[in-house]
């Protein structure tokens, strides 16, 4: 028997439990290597990227088309960062009316592009009625710029002056500061709705301007209820 052996020996309660075995260096080495290789495993565990060997043909074509519209998305502010003011004035209107909002496209183009400095500015039709109005500003800014809360201050100031305005949207190809997003999430009147550079890509995306459609991949699986017998 070792020495620590003798010594457990010598000094055993009637129960040993894990408190008891505290006491003795060697355990509490133990213990503490354990957790350690519990810590490296755990980390290994979070560190695994499922590979596309890891994953299932449906699998695999969703993820494709993740990064596909990633790409795409990236591609389109940098060409819109390239374009023109009047280009991204077409854009936001596009978009708009595409989405439901400034009643017909003529309506909407009417009042929409007024400020000149390399934004948009207007009020449209919430519904193709007119029933009511939504205040919009949109700036044009490269992707690595930030709008600040004194911007959205500033914006919903003009909501508050435009009579027949209640609502707004600010649409950036930057975007928003924590501040500006925390003043506007505050907002309860006039609500105002933040879209941002990644925001506005996905936009353009489901609603498919700007872009155009190539290839459609359909995916199937076996139809279990064709197979039933019952």
């Amino acid at each position: 028997m070792s020495t620590l052996g003798r010594e457990v020996h010598g000094r055993a309660p009637a129960r040993i439990d894990l408190k008891w075995l505290g006491q003795f260096q060697g355990f509490q080495e133990f213990r503490a290597r354990t957790r350690d290789q519990r810590q490296v495993e755990n980390q290994t565990e979070e560190l695994v990227v499922p590979t596309g060997e890891d994953l299932t043909p449906d699998e695999q074509i969703r993820q494709g088309y993740r990064q596909h519209r990633a790409t795409i998305a990236g591609e389109l502010l940098d060409r819109i960062s390239e374009a023109s003011p009047e280009f991204f004035e077409v854009l936001v209107v596009d978009l708009l009316v595409k989405m439901g909002y400034g009643g017909s496209r003529s309506d909407a183009a009417q009042v929409v592009g007024k400020s000149g400095d390399g934004g948009i500015d207007g009020v449209i039709k919430e519904d193709p009625l007119g029933l009511g109005s939504i205040y919009v500003q949109a700036k044009r800014w490269g992707s690595d710029s930030t709008v600040g809360r004194p911007d959205i201050q500033q914006f919903v100031g003009a909501v508050h002056g435009a009579q027949s305005a209640g609502k707004g949207v600010f649409i950036t190809t930057a975007k928003f500061s924590e501040d500006a997003k925390r003043y506007a999430a505050g907002m309860k009147s006039p609500v105002i709705i933040l879209i941002d550079g990644s925001r506005l890509a996905e936009l353009l995306i489901d609603y498919g301007i700007a872009i155009k459609e190539t290839d459609v991949v359909k995916l199937v699986r076996v139809d279990e209820d064709y197979f039933s017998e019952e």
